[in-house]
Formats: structure tokens, C-alpha cells, sequence
């Protein structure tokens, strides 16, 4: 199944916030309590995580998730950009 435009850049928005915060995905998994995998997926906009799931990783990042949603509404990937 295919993500949407906007869970893809929602990932990018959490690897922007995680690599700010200078956080490895294991450690953002740690704080969240979930598996760096399930990150590296989220990330990678090939997961779509659930609004609790979403709310955890931004209380890992110490963000409000409204946050990262409305960056995520305002980013637009590359191939995006190309259209």
C-alpha cells in the first residue's frame, strides 16, 4: 500500500526534528517506545503512523505534534516540487 503526499513528508518533517534535536533513530524509538525500525519507516513515508502514534514520537522530539503536522502541510518533497 502507498503512503500519501502528506504522510511522506510528515516523515521528512520527524528526520528534519530528529537530526535537530541530534537524536539516532534508536534513541527517538527508545523515547517513544517503539521500534527504530517503525521509525526508519515513518521516516522513509513508507509507514503512516496513527495520530497516537504521531503524538508519541512528538513528545519524544519535545514538540507539539501540531507542530509537525502543519510543517508537514507546508514542506513539499522533490517530486512534488517537480509537478
Amino acid at each position: 500500500m502507498s503512503t500519501s503526499p502528506l504522510s511522506r513528508r510528515f516523515g521528512l518533517v520527524v528526520r528534519r526534528e530528529r537530526l535537530k534535536a541530534k537524536l539516532s533513530q534508536e534513541k527517538l524509538a527508545e523515547l517513544a517506545e517503539l521500534h527504530p525500525t517503525y521509525i526508519g519507516m515513518v521516516e522513509r513515508g513508507v509507514r503512516n503512523p496513527s495520530i497516537d502514534v504521531a503524538a508519541r514520537i512528538a513528545a519524544a522530539l519535545a514538540t507539539p505534534l501540531s507542530r509537525l503536522i502543519e510543517s508537514a502541510e507546508l514542506t513539499r518533497t522533490k517530486s512534488e516540487r517537480r509537478k
